[in-house]
């Protein structure tokens, strides 16, 4: 019922920057907590960031924090990751869930995902 659809992952230098598009549809994304997550092949997904229902609250992975800023435009049910001095170590499929209730880090408490979309950074 609830779909969300990543866009704006590309191939950028290090140091430069990408923003992240997260439409979400199905239910009211008001009433959401969301968040950005990534994946390499053969390694599990580890967390980014995560934006409360009213985007008052923010909680950042240590190794994107104070470079990448989470928020959302609940009147366009839209969530955007703005990636910035973008790092080798970056390169993943970054994917947006959304889920009930309180923030969260934990990526099997989210049960809408979206595709995700590639972000390669080269060094």
């Amino acid at each position: 019922q609830v779909q969300l659809q990543e866009s704006g992952g590309g191939l950028v230098q290090a140091g430069g920057s990408l923003r992240l598009s997260c439409v979400v549809s199905g239910r009211t994304f008001s009433t959401d907590a969301a968040g950005w997550f990534r994946q390499t092949p053969g390694k599990e997904r580890e967390f980014v960031a995560t934006i409360s229902v009213t985007g008052a609250y923010t909680v950042y992975a240590d190794s994107v924090k104070g470079r990448f800023t989470i928020s959302r435009d609940n009147a366009r049910s839209t969530m955007y990751l703005q990636m910035n001095s973008l790092k080798p170590e970056d390169t993943a499929v970054y994917s947006c869930a959304a889920k009930i209730g309180r923030i969260s880090v934990i990526s099997a408490e989210y049960r809408s995902w979206g595709q995700g979309t590639q972000v390669t950074v080269s060094s």
